[in-house]
Formats: structure tokens, sequence, C-alpha cells
């Protein structure tokens, strides 16, 4: 499964361009580190041209990088749980292994999420949080089906316990003093480990 994070919902290429370029500068300096006039600069855009593509500015901007990728990620949980139904361990090997994918691939979209989600307006916020509600759920149902006996309530902590071990990519120097490959089976390794309570 493609996962292109950055997306800005089917809107033109030169949008998605832009919001790229957003999505990098809000990662790296923070929602109030980073002005409309620092975005347009590093796009060569105008300010009036740059607000002809995000009418919401800055906020738009974040609901249209995380919004996506959260759907994405709920579409990818559930394809990959229902690609192994009938074989748990393979699900959950899956899921990390597709979960690792967004966060290797993506890790300005991981910084976004974790430190800048609550700078969204309240509607898409709730969308996110519920997008991610949802997604969980596929981990609690696939770690309830591979350990019998555990409930739903210990599979989520399970779950986010192993999110973030696999949202710590941003923050390692992936490629540099450890292979990105390596890092992303060292983490692999770490993450399935933490998902077994035995």
């Amino acid at each position: 499964m493609s996962l292109n994070v950055v997306d800005s919902r089917g809107g033109s290429k030169r949008r998605r361009e832009i919001l790229d370029v957003a999505v990098k500068l809000l990662a790296k300096h923070g929602y109030h580190g980073v002005s409309m006039d620092d975005i347009g600069a590093a796009a060569s855009i105008t300010g009036p041209a740059l607000y002809h593509h995000f009418k919401g500015g800055k906020e738009q901007m974040l609901a249209d990088a995380l919004i996506p990728v959260s759907e994405r990620l709920l579409a990818g949980g559930r394809h990959y749980a229902s690609l192994h139904a009938g074989d748990p361990q393979s699900a959950l090997e899956a899921l990390v292994d597709f979960h690792l994918e967004v966060t290797i691939d993506s890790p300005e979209i991981v910084i976004l999420h974790l430190h800048e989600l609550d700078r969204l307006p309240e509607e898409p916020r709730r969308e996110v949080r519920k997008l991610q509600r949802v997604y969980v759920e596929e981990w609690v149902r696939v770690l309830c089906e591979l350990r019998p006996g555990l409930g739903a309530e210990q599979a989520r902590v399970l779950a986010h316990g192993a999110f973030g071990l696999m949202n710590s990519t941003p923050y390692l120097a992936l490629g540099q003093e450890v292979s990105t490959t390596e890092t992303a089976g060292l983490l692999r390794s770490a993450a399935l480990r933490a998902l077994d309570p035995g």
C-alpha cells in the first residue's frame, strides 16, 4: 500500500508542494515559530496566492496534513488486519511494519501529530482523534485475538506503548549512526516484544 502522507485531498500539484513545504517548516520550528510569510517565502509564493490555496492559513495546512495521514493509517490498519484474517500473529507483524513505514517515511508528520495536534480547530481535531481511536481498535482486536484472555483495556495500553516506541523515529539520526533499515528492524523487534504481555 503506497503511503504519500502529505496529501491535500485531491488538490493541485502546486497546493501539495506548498503543503509539503509548510509541514517541514512547522515540524522544524513549531506552529508559533513559522509565519505564513515564512511559508510563502520558502515555497516561492506571495501571501495573497498562498491564501488562495489555504484560506484557513496555518490551521488549514495543519488539518490538511494530519487528517489524511490519520485516514490512511486507519485504511492501512484495516487492510493489513483483514489481509491476515485468521492469523493474528501475521496481522500484528504487518501492522507493526506498516506503522514503522509511516513513521520512517514521514517523520515531520509524526512531529506535527505529537506536538501540534492541539493547534487544530475543534472540528478537525475531533476528526483526527476519532480516526486515531478507530485505528487503535484495529490493533486491540488483533491483540485480543492473538492473546486470549487479554482485556481490551490492557491491549490498548500495549498498543499505545508500541506506538511510543515506533513514533520515536523522528528523533533518531536515521541513516547516520545506524542505517534506516537497521533502525526499522530494531524498532520492529522492540515493538513486537512490547506487544507480548507474556
